[in-house]
């Protein structure tokens, strides 16, 4: 498996059109922890002037997007990683730019072990988002599976 990620964010950009018409950035992304941007943009409020629920999700679910293709992008030809389901805490009120932080609850080795041995492995990534200060406004966990390819 390559280490070499830097084309992940280009490719998440050029394959996901949310991604690229939301404006989504994207920072450090490895096989463990991928970190992605949002600006702050009027046209992505909700009613009380912060960004809508649905991008903070958005923005969340894309970090660990990143984060699963970066690990596995390697494994594509024979698996496709798909989200099985999420878990998202709105912990604060959220306003101006934020960044979503995912990391890899588990060694992706393990994970490429199970679909060696013919399972649909699952995995999970935990997201922390922050706003410009630094403070944590949301946190959830996305689980992915690596579901092989016919």
């Amino acid at each position: 498996m390559t280490t070499d990620t830097g084309w992940v964010g280009s490719a998440m950009q050029q394959s996901v059109p949310w991604v690229k018409s939301a404006g989504v950035e994207f920072g450090e992304t490895t096989p463990e922890r991928a970190v992605a941007h949002l600006p702050d943009a009027a046209e992505v409020h909700n009613h009380v002037g912060g960004p809508h629920a649905a991008m903070i999700f958005g923005l969340g679910e894309t970090a660990s997007g990143a984060l699963s293709l970066a690990a596995f992008g390697a494994t594509m030809e024979r698996a496709t990683p798909l989200v099985v389901r999420s878990e998202v805490h709105y912990l604060k009120f959220a306003r101006g730019p934020l960044s979503a932080e995912a990391v890899l609850d588990r060694p992706a080795a393990d994970v490429l072990a199970e679909l060696d041995e013919g399972k649909r492995p699952e995995f999970a990534v935990d997201v922390t988002i922050t706003d410009a200060s630094g403070r944590e406004t949301t946190r959830m966990t996305v689980v992915w599976t690596l579901r092989p390819n016919r």
